[in-house]
C-alpha cells in the first residue's frame, strides 16, 4: 500500500470534488494518530519514566545511606532486585513491549551492582573493565529481546569500552586510530539495521538508525579532523578512504531510499572538514574570510539542494 501523506490529501482535495467528509475520513485513517496509537505511546511512556525514577532512586538510596550499609547488604539488594525483576519478566503476562521495558531497567541496574561492587573493593567504577563485564553481562539479554532501546545501551556500553581502553590501556594508540575504531564499529551497526530491517523484515525504529548513522559521522568527522591537524599518517588516510567509501554509499542511500536525512549529515560532515582543512592551509584573516563564504555558500547549497528533491518526491 502506498504511503499517503498530508500534502498528497491537500493536494488531491484541491484539484478535486472530494468533499470535506471524505478529506475528513482520510486524514483520520492516514495522518492522525488513533486513541489506540495514543494509549500505546502513552503506556510506554509511562513505563519508561517509572522504570527511570525507580532506577534512579536506587541509585540515590546507595549514594544515601553508603555508610550505614554493610556490603553484603548493599550488595544483596542490587542481586535481589536483579532477580526479582528477571523472574517478573518472565513470569508476568505484560505485553512484550512492558517487558523490554522492564529489562531494559534491569540491564541498567547490573551496572549499578558493577558499581557499587567496584566501589566496596576500589576495583574502580570508570574502569574499562568495569564497562566490559557490565557489557557481557546484558550481552545475552540483548540478544534475546532485540530491543532496540537495550541495543541503544549495549552499543554505547560498547563505545564506552573502546574510549576507556584506549586512555588506559593502549596508550600508545592515536586520536585518529581511535576514531577509526569507533566509525568502524557504529557503522557496523548501522549496515546490520539497515540489512536486517531490508531483508528480514524486521522493524528497526528510524530514530534507532538515526542516532547510530549520527554517531558514526561524528567520529569519522573528528577523526578525519584530527588527522588534518596534527596526525597526517597511515590510520588517518585508511580513515580517509573508508569515510570516502561509506560517505558515498550513503549518499547513494540516501537518494535510493529518498531519505534525506543522510543526504543532509554527510554533506555538513563534509563541509566542516573541509573546513578545517581551509583553516589548516593558512591561519590568516583572508582565509577566515574564505572559510566564513564557503560555510555560508555551501549550507545554503544543501539546505536548497534538499528543499528541491523534497519537492521532487512529494511529486513523485
Amino acid at each position: 500500500m502506498i504511503h499517503i501523506n498530508r500534502e498528497d490529501i491537500q493536494i488531491i482535495s484541491r484539484n478535486s470534488n472530494w468533499n470535506e467528509k471524505a478529506v475528513a475520513q482520510a486524514l483520520q485513517q492516514n495522518i492522525y494518530s488513533s486513541s489506540n496509537n495514543w494509549k500505546k505511546f502513552l503506556r510506554v511512556f509511562f513505563i519508561s519514566l517509572s522504570i527511570c525514577f525507580t532506577v534512579s532512586g536506587i541509585i540515590f538510596f546507595f549514594a544515601y545511606n553508603w555508610d550505614n550499609l554493610h556490603k553484603f547488604v548493599k550488595l544483596g539488594l542490587l542481586e535481589g532486585l536483579i532477580v526479582i525483576a528477571t523472574a517478573f519478566i518472565l513470569l508476568s503476562k505484560f505485553t512484550e513491549t512492558t517487558k523490554n521495558v522492564i529489562l531494559t531497567g534491569t540491564a541498567i541496574m547490573v551496572g549499578v551492582l558493577f558499581a557499587v561492587f567496584g566501589q566496596i573493593y576500589q576495583t574502580g567504577a570508570n574502569a574499562y573493565d568495569f564497562f566490559i563485564g557490565w557489557t557481557i553481562f546484558i550481552a545475552l539479554w540483548v540478544i534475546i529481546s532485540n530491543f532496540p532501546a537495550l541495543w541503544m545501551l549495549f552499543l554505547v556500553l560498547l563505545n564506552t569500552c573502546l574510549g576507556l581502553y584506549a586512555e588506559q590501556v593502549a596508550s600508545n594508540w592515536t586520536e585518529v586510530f581511535v576514531n577509526s575504531l569507533h566509525f568502524i564499529l557504529n557503522v557496523s551497526f548501522l549496515i546490520s539495521s539497515i540489512l536486517i530491517s531490508k531483508y528480514n523484515n524486521v522493524k528497526i525504529p528510524i530514530w534507532f538508525s538515526y542516532s547510530i548513522a549520527l554517531a558514526a559521522t561524528y567520529f569519522a568527522t573528528v577523526g578525519i579532523c584530527i588527522g588534518i591537524l596534527n596526525e597526517f599518517n597511515y590510520p588517518f588516510l585508511v580513515l580517509l578512504f573508508i569515510s570516502a567509501v561509506l560517505y558515498t554509499l550513503g549518499i547513494i542511500y540516501g537518494l535510493k531510499t529518498k531519505n534525506g536525512f543522510y543526504l543532509s549529515i554527510i554533506p555538513f560532515s563534509l563541509i566542516v572538514i573541509i573546513s578545517v582543512l581551509l583553516i589548516d592551509i593558512s591561519s590568516g584573516e583572508f582565509m577566515f574570510l574564505i572559510t566564513s563564504l564557503f560555510i555560508i555558500v555551501s549550507i545554503t547549497a544543501v539546505i536548497k539542494n534538499l528543499i528541491s528533491l523534497q519537492k521532487k518526491w512529494s511529486n513523485d
